[in-house]
């Protein structure tokens, strides 16, 4: 399949990204992941990994895309990585009410 990461384009295909992932060690996942056989990888090291750049030149948008075309799974961020919505308390507030203590705004 081709497609275009970085602003060049590549000629991926499933068993290809198999072969060049294997042996290779998942880094911690912090963002966006990608499950390339039986292991789960962030999708930068997949994309670095895969076109041989470095993964400052391209987006995790651009690698999913692909990924998910060549018919692998791909997870968005991790509960913990996960933003807070506005309506939330804060972990310092949270921290505070199960302790009893006053809030950040009762300082």
């Amino acid at each position: 399949m081709r497609c275009v990461i970085a602003r060049y384009p590549f000629d991926l295909t499933k068993s290809g990204v198999l072969v060049a992932m294997a042996g290779v060690t998942p880094e911690l996942i912090t963002g966006e992941s990608v499950t390339v056989g039986r292991r789960r990888y962030p999708v930068k090291q997949v994309g670095e990994v895969v076109t041989r750049q470095d993964r400052r030149d391209f987006s995790s948008g651009e690698v999913v895309r692909a990924m998910r075309r060549l018919g692998f799974t791909c997870h968005g961020l991790p509960e913990e990585a996960a933003p807070v919505s506005a309506g939330s308390a804060s972990a310092l507030q949270s921290a505070s009410e199960m302790l009893g203590g006053p809030g950040p705004r009762d300082v």
